[in-house]
């Protein structure tokens, strides 16, 4: 795997790695666990040592969810401009694991806040990933009622990334949830329109119809698993591939 890899033989050269803020809990139940952030920052860095272009998304919910604050009786949008700005601090945290390992990054943030990130500025941010630099978008696309996920997609589109891996807890798309079905069953593919008819739960599904209506594939895979980031990129491990 290596071998072919050192060689650049990667299947893609620009991605958008989305990861949920729960992600970076850990085993944690709230906020951020130092180690875990590390080890994900690990990961990228060793695709980006392949001289893959890496763009990031990482939700919020390990600090603050919109939509469980608006269930609670909060207004919406307030609740989902809270949620972005918990993804700002993921996105910072993210930001000092990978420069702490050599890694230069760029936290890109939708709504401005000039002292922390930079504001999102579309050519500006295709330069950065040009120069190699690690660009994690901030606060979902600045508008609330729309997820990480939909922001995830968009960034994927207007950066011409060439796929959107979708890192989870599990190994790519079940039937049923495997943790609770002995016998759920994963699929190795699957298109847009099943996620959307069988309700599967890859993202939400403004997402996929806008990763459909730009035909960008999405491949889910476990965060959760050592090298499987970079072992997909370099045409193997296991995974589920969104497609047309």
């Amino acid at each position: 795997m290596d071998g072919a890899a050192e060689k650049g033989k990667v299947l893609y050269k620009r991605v958008l790695l989305k990861i949920s803020g729960e992600a970076l809990m850990g085993d944690q139940g709230y906020g951020l666990h130092p180690p875990t952030v590390n080890r994900i920052a690990q990961e990228v860095k060793s695709v980006h040592d392949l001289g893959v272009e890496i763009c990031m998304v990482i939700g919020g919910g390990n600090i603050f969810r919109g939509l469980q604050g608006s269930a609670q009786g909060m207004e919406r949008t307030t609740a989902d401009y809270m949620g972005m700005l918990a993804t700002v601090m993921n996105a910072l945290a993210m930001q000092a694991a990978l420069e702490a390992i050599g890694v230069f990054t760029r936290v890109i943030s939708a709504i401005p806040m000039d002292q922390v990130c930079e504001p999102y500025i579309r050519r500006r941010a295709v330069r950065h990933l040009e120069k190699k630099r690690v660009c994690i978008f901030a606060a979902g696309t600045g508008n609330p009622y729309f997820t990480t996920d939909t922001a995830a997609t968009l960034r994927a589109n207007e950066m011409a990334c060439e796929a959107i891996f979708k890192g989870t807890k599990v190994d790519g798309v079940y039937d049923k949830d495997p943790k609770k079905h002995a016998d759920a069953k994963r699929y190795s593919s699957v298109t847009y329109d099943e996620v959307l008819q069988k309700h599967l739960g890859v993202m939400d599904a403004s997402a996929i119809a806008l990763a459909r209506d730009n035909n960008l594939p999405i491949i889910v895979f476990s965060l959760d698993e050592p090298g499987g980031f970079r072992g997909i990129l370099a045409g193997q491990g296991t995974y589920t591939r969104v497609h047309g």
